[in-house]
């Protein structure tokens, strides 16, 4: 018996595609040259992020190039930690709720009760605004890192189980993966071979969205105090700390404010490269 030809799964040259493009070149070095600094942060500065001294409140100076805060601390060291700190909790969280939202989709189109229990869990989290999740998973671990992953996970779940759901509903009636079953092809591998690789395209993006969206939701914590424990430097923090001093030392918000800026742009012009990449 011969196999029904099919169409053959899309090249992922169109992701490096888009990435070339001037958006997604520029989102590339904004990201790429916010990690490396808080990557060489131990080379670019020996201070250390949790020494307190008497010099409280200076402005930039050679010795503190972003000034020091209310306790003295050099807010330069504070701020490539901070970044650190940031971009460790996305890379975990976002990959962690990536995985469990296409595992609960391949569990969602699997049986009609399993798509009903899995979408009634979805609009179960999307029911808790982000700060009420948030206080909630605190209230049960407390303030520190893995509250954070835990709930930039939950609230991302979602959004990555959706995606990889309907892009599965669809790419599985496309003619190509109608002639791989008709060919003989059973349906776990008209699903691994042919049906994931073509419904994978929209969580690639919503993983670049949903690292710009864990810098807001990890500040917002850390911003509020629920985030990760004083002293630990975060870019949250940081911010939570200078909005005192606003107006008599504006430039203790100046950093944290370029750095948060810098990585929620950078990550979503990487989002919207890849989006218009895989349209093409």
């Amino acid at each position: 018996m011969t196999t029904t030809p099919f169409l053959p799964v899309r090249a992922r040259n169109r992701y490096l595609a888009g990435l070339l493009t001037a958006r997604g070149i520029t989102g590339l070095a904004l990201v790429s040259v916010i990690a490396l600094t808080s990557l060489l942060a131990p080379l670019l500065t020996s201070a250390d992020p949790l020494a307190q001294s008497g010099d409280a409140l200076l402005g930039p100076s050679p010795g503190h190039p972003f000034g020091t805060d209310d306790l003295g601390r050099d807010l330069f060291s504070r701020v490539l930690h901070g970044i650190r700190a940031d971009l460790v909790i996305g890379l975990t969280a976002v990959p962690v709720a990536a995985v469990a939202g296409c595992a609960l989709a391949l569990l969602s189109v699997s049986s009609r009760a399993a798509d009903v229990a899995v979408q009634r869990a979805f609009d179960l989290v999307l029911a808790f605004p982000g700060l009420i999740l948030a206080l909630t998973i605190t209230a049960i671990w407390g303030p520190g890192r893995l509250p954070v992953v835990v709930v930039i996970a939950l609230a991302e779940l979602p959004a990555f189980g959706r995606l990889m759901r309907g892009g599965i509903l669809v790419e599985r009636e496309r003619e190509y993966a109608v002639a791989a079953r008709v060919g003989g092809a059973g349906r776990l591998r008209v699903l691994v071979r042919h049906v994931l690789p073509n419904a994978i395209d929209p969580v690639v993006v919503q993983i670049a969205t949903a690292l710009s969206i864990a810098v807001f939701i990890e500040g917002a914590m850390s911003f509020i105090g629920v985030g990760i424990r004083p002293p630990e430097p975060s870019l949250g923090s940081i911010l939570s700390q200078s909005t005192a001093y606003v107006n008599t030392h504006p430039t203790f918000a100046v950093a944290p404010l370029i750095a948060v800026t810098a990585l929620v742009v950078g990550f979503t012009l990487i989002a919207e490269a890849l989006n218009r990449g895989i349209r093409q």
